[in-house]
């Protein structure tokens, strides 16, 4: 006779351990899967330290078969995001599961359940806890090393969540770019970064180490117009700032960090945000700080080879400037300055032809997709949020 899986709320710092600890169990043989640290991931869960849960609540879930952790999952509601959108979404993330479909249909239920107590319409995941965190379960690119807040996930994944019913609500798509590679460029990409400062008078510095923290005041300001009509958008506050600002500098390179601005009025128009690839220090931490990981860490500017363009935007009403072009020419720049020359963009939207457009453009290729998915509880009818803006996230 099968052993029921049962399915509880974490409880207590034993039972978080387990939570952290569990896609270590079920990845660690996998080449491709990179280990996150487990201390970070403990501060990023804590209720008391992550910017999250200024706007947000969420509960933690474990599943078990006769004693043994078989699955986790997370259920949250992001009250910003309710709120911009008028709606009443409520979220699953933090997934990671065996292979077995009756795991996986204990955990959906058990975050379903705790979303539909709370007033929630439907479910829609994975995220962790937002989307500009790690989202999506991957569906093409289960041969290429995950990046900087990427997930991996093994091809089951994908299966047993259409078999639970789970459906598709948008694709996310990451590009390759090698920025060394300009003669794959469209001209007319140089051309329009050419008259982003000759005829419109706009010019691109780098952000500041020291002043990192008010460069990203600029950051939230054109994000919240670049980004405002994105199918997943939610507004950066304050509290969203302070803590992004903190995680950036630790992988602050100010080749890569750029902001766009007028030249007559220091009007900040667009930006771009570029990450180093921690990944691919974490792969050699194992996890942990000690005994040599942070060896590692300290050494990561010489194993850093690749980057994740993670946002670049324009405001709304300097897009046809070249504003993008002449970020984009910069990221070219920089890959002569810098020991990366190439990379991923994204994630962008399926649905964000401008964006996806311009990476043909400058001759890249799609080489990860990763999925949302969404279970409606009640109202099929339910209002989704509107299509992306024409600059939309990455």
């Amino acid at each position: 006779m099968a052993v029921s899986v049962d399915v509880s709320p974490v409880a207590g710092g034993s039972d978080l351990k387990r939570f952290v600890d569990l896609p270590f169990r079920l990845h660690a043989n996998h080449p491709l899967w990179v280990p996150p640290l487990k201390l970070e991931r403990r501060i990023f869960l804590s209720r008391r330290m992550n910017a999250f849960f200024s706007h947000g609540e969420a509960e933690y879930f474990l599943a078990r078969r006769a004693g043994r952790l078989v699955g986790r999952i997370t259920a949250q509601i992001n009250h910003a995001f309710n709120t911009q959108h008028d709606s009443k979404w409520g979220w699953f993330g933090f997934l990671e599961f065996e292979e077995d479909l009756e795991v996986l249909q204990a955990l959906l239920d058990a975050a379903q359940a705790w979303l539909r107590e709370r007033g929630c319409e439907r479910m829609v995941g994975p995220a962790d806890f937002a989307m500009n965190d790690e989202c999506g379960i991957l569906i093409e690119g289960f041969d290429v090393r995950p990046m900087i807040h990427q997930p991996w996930h093994p091809p089951y994944y994908q299966r047993l969540l259409e078999e639970a019913g789970m459906v598709k609500a948008i694709d996310l798509l990451m590009w390759k770019l090698e920025v060394t590679e300009r003669d794959r460029v469209l001209p007319v990409i140089w051309e329009l970064a050419d008259k982003a400062q000759s005829e419109h008078g706009i010019r691109v510095r780098p952000m500041r180490r020291r002043q990192l923290r008010k460069d990203m005041e600029f950051f939230g300001e054109v994000y919240n117009e670049a980004w405002s009509k994105n199918w997943d958008f939610v507004p950066y506050s304050k509290k969203d700032l302070d803590a992004l600002a903190q995680e950036l500098q630790l992988a602050f390179d100010k080749h890569w960090f750029m902001i766009a601005e007028r030249e007559d009025t220091g009007e900040v128009v667009g930006m771009a945000i570029t990450i180093p690839d921690l990944n691919q220090a974490l792969e050699k931490m194992k996890g942990r700080l000690l005994p040599l990981g942070w060896w590692h860490f300290l050494r990561k500017g010489r194993i850093m080879t690749r980057v994740r363009v993670g946002w670049l935007g324009v405001r709304p009403e300097y897009q046809h400037t070249g504003v993008a072009a002449k970020l984009y020419q910069m990221h070219f720049d920089a890959a002569e300055a810098r020991p990366q020359k190439g990379g991923e963009m994204g994630w962008i939207l399926e649905t964000n032809t401008a964006m996806n457009r311009g990476m043909e453009a400058m001759g890249g290729r799609v080489v990860k997709r990763y999925r949302m998915y969404e279970r409606v509880f009640d109202d099929p009818a339910a209002e989704t949020p509107p299509a992306d803006a024409a600059l939309a996230s990455a």
